[in-house]
């Protein structure tokens, strides 16, 4: 583990960037500190894991290949303890292990090799995502708490951020749950890959847009929801997708 210069704020958001490839992460650190962030680094999964559950970091910039446990045990373990977003660096043209980090918790994804303002601003995009989705369109009015919406036997409550089938509560993902968000405030409404990542993401996101497909899939393996015919998130041909009445 090694600490970033201690010359940011006490406020500013916590990144902690961990790749084995010391000079990469040192510029990537180098790059976050000059951008404002409180930056930590570690170079092996045990030392990620430890970090993370010490520091509560706002952001982890998780590349796959560690040693002593791989990006993808430790973004599981990780998931167990904290709700940071999780950005993982994996090699260009390696889907699988992008499809792996993503349905164990990561939010993101960026391939090497990137520039390091590339990375910055993806940082940047995450941040920008509240954690509660406080002052979106779909947030509850101040003051209120906004009733749970029913699909079926789906309840999506989204002042406590549960949700549930048949009464049986269902763990999903931040950026899961914020998909699913979006959709069930506006049932009828069929949202494109672009609209979602600019509800969930941010306008500034850039990348593949096909991310949406993977959180989607994830979201209905974690419904139950057959693809074939879901019930709950259903595919709009040539669009995108909306809401299903369950």
């Amino acid at each position: 583990m090694h600490p970033a210069p201690p010359s940011q704020p006490a406020s500013a958001p916590r990144v902690l960037v961990v790749d084995d490839e010391r000079p990469l992460a040192q510029m990537v650190s180098t790059y976050l500190a000059r951008a404002g962030y409180a930056v930590s680094e570690a170079f092996t999964g045990p030392d990620a894991v430890a970090t993370a559950r010490e520091l509560d970091p706002d952001v982890i910039v998780l590349d796959l290949g560690l040693p002593g446990l791989d990006g993808v045990e430790v973004c599981r373990q990780v998931r167990t303890f904290s709700d940071c977003y999780v950005l993982m660096l994996t090699a260009r043209g390696d889907e699988v292990d992008r499809i792996i980090g993503l349905s164990v918790g990561a939010d993101d994804y960026i391939t090497k090799p990137f520039s390091a303002r590339e990375l910055v601003a993806r940082v940047q995009a995450v941040l920008r995502r509240p954690r509660q989705r406080a002052g979106s369109a779909v947030a509850p009015r101040p003051g209120s708490e906004e009733p749970a919406r029913l699909f079926g036997d789906l309840t999506i409550d989204p002042a406590g951020r549960k949700v549930s089938v048949d009464g049986r509560p269902v763990e999903l993902t931040r950026t899961e749950f914020d998909i699913l968000d979006v959709l069930s405030a506006r049932p009828k409404y069929a949202f494109s890959r672009r609209q979602l990542i600019d509800e969930v993401w941010d306008i500034a996101w850039v990348g593949d847009e096909h991310i949406v497909d993977v959180h989607v899939g994830h979201i209905r393996r974690k419904l139950a929801d057959d693809p074939a015919a879901p019930r709950y998130v259903e595919t709009v041909r040539g669009v995108g997708y909306r809401m299903g009445r369950g």
